[in-house]
């Protein structure tokens, strides 16, 4: 018998939450083999089986339990009498296979192994096929054009569904709408994903007076904590301007294919305003500062956390020295930061030590808001959705993609002269973009590192 304890999560920790079984109690589960998840105030982590047998839980989801605490038994005798019987079957398979009968002549096994090449580059065929051409989703004209906005392609989105992991409510769901998706697969294909994404979507449909009432997850409790200390304990303002996004997009259409070719990867915003905020920070060295009891401590490094959504609520993994990183290294690290978080593989020290965090609440569709510090960091930048307005240009009205760009911090240590200085170099670094190296002197194709 095999006792499944919590680990330590990291220093400090002391009681975790289990946030899900990941196997149902009685299954039998294989060495190595996730069978839970635990949420601490930090992040959330996996617990793997010890031995292949049969698990009995301990405990239930939701309940809070302490580090070295035994959360379930796994019986390995179970699986040792499975393996005889198993071994036991399959000699009798052996046995009945050694009685078929064989081939009538070399010429029929030469048939047999030309159907078989050809079937097999049939299906290499296919395949390679099937990796080329788009799936043909059924997606809303809405969702489409923000696909195309972030450089997002079906296959890629396809891909991501295929590596969500599917839960209990999932299923629930599943079974609940059987007979709609027996009529339209693709449309219930579309809204399960909106009900993995938010919890409990198909309950609130029904015109009922119900209520359901859900525990909070450490992560959420002690999230909830740190947004209230820092409307409490910090002078917070925010700052505003707008981006005319025309150069970004100009340069992302003539060179994103270029770009993709060379690195493997879409050429987003993101590293666009990341490498914005880390030349910024080099000419306000004051935004990138903390305090830290009687003293403020001035980062020479830029260490940028990004806001992702994630199944488990707001996570904030950080870009270590994002100043020495190019473009690419940019949306390479950030594409593996967010797949991390999605499927809940963040590390704890993949999301500490930050000096500053941007938040894009524009893929969502915001327009305008004022993003919350996350201490102990003085500053956030929010980015939003990118509308086109019209502007003045050179004593013309021009239409123009803009978007709204807001600064928040911390004004105990940051001026408003500091913090407005700020938001505009980064704005005349993205709509000039080739000012971010060098001072304008090298082409934007040295930015991109083409």
């Amino acid at each position: 018998m095999i006792e499944i304890k919590v680990p330590s999560p990291g220093e400090s920790i002391t009681q975790v939450q289990l946030a899900k079984w990941l196997v149902g109690d009685g299954e039998m589960v294989e060495k190595d083999q996730e069978i839970a998840e635990i949420d601490s105030d930090k992040a959330t982590l996996s617990i793997s089986a010890q031995e292949d047998g049969q698990i009995k839980f301990l405990v239930q989801e939701g309940d809070s339990v302490d580090v070295g605490a035994v959360i379930a038994t796994i019986d390995t005798e179970v699986n040792r009498g499975n393996k005889i019987k198993d071994k036991s079957i399959k000699t009798k398979e052996i046995s009945l296979a050694a009685g078929q009968p064989t081939l009538k002549s070399q010429q029929d096994a030469g048939l047999m192994t030309d159907v078989k090449s050809k079937d097999i580059t049939l299906e290499m065929e296919e395949k390679k096929s099937s990796q080329i051409e788009e799936p043909g989703l059924n997606i809303s004209p809405l969702a489409k054009k923000l696909m195309q906005q972030n450089n997002v392609s079906e296959v890629e989105f396809l891909t991501f569904l295929k590596g969500y992991r599917i839960g209990k409510r999932d299923v629930e769901f599943f079974l609940s709408q059987k007979d709609q998706i027996s009529k339209d697969s693709a449309t219930v294909t579309a809204t399960a994903t909106a009900a993995a994404t938010f919890p409990s979507a198909s309950s609130f449909w029904p015109g009922t007076r119900d209520a359901e009432h859900k525990k909070m997850s450490t992560l959420r409790l002690k999230l909830s904590e740190r947004l209230v200390a820092v409307k409490n304990q910090t002078a917070m303002l925010t700052t505003f301007n707008e981006v005319n996004m025309t150069p970004i997009m100009e340069i992302r259409k003539k060179y994103k294919d270029k770009f993709k070719e060379k690195y493997g990867i879409s050429l987003g915003f993101m590293s666009f305003f990341t490498k914005a905020v880390t030349e910024a920070l080099q000419i306000v060295p004051g935004i990138n500062a903390q305090i830290d009891k009687d003293e403020i401590v001035y980062f020479k490094y830029a260490d940028i956390g990004i806001a992702v959504s994630s199944p488990k609520g707001l996570m904030v993994p950080v870009l270590r020295n994002a100043e020495k990183m190019s473009l690419a290294e940019i949306e390479i690290k950030i594409k593996e930061l967010a797949d991390k978080a999605r499927t809940n593989k963040l590390t704890i020290d993949e999301m500490t030590g930050g000096t500053f965090t941007i938040t894009n609440g524009g893929v969502f569709g915001s327009m305008l808001s004022t993003p919350i510090l996350n201490p102990p960091q003085s500053a956030i930048l929010g980015m939003h959705n990118v509308v086109e307005r019209p502007i003045a240009v050179n004593g013309k009205v021009e239409i123009h993609p803009i978007m709204f760009v807001a600064l928040s911090y911390d004004h105990r240590i940051i001026d408003g002269r500091e913090s407005v200085t700020f938001l505009v170099k980064v704005k005349e670094m993205l709509e000039e973009p080739s000012k971010m190296l060098f001072g304008g002197k090298e082409p934007v194709e040295g930015l991109l590192g083409l």
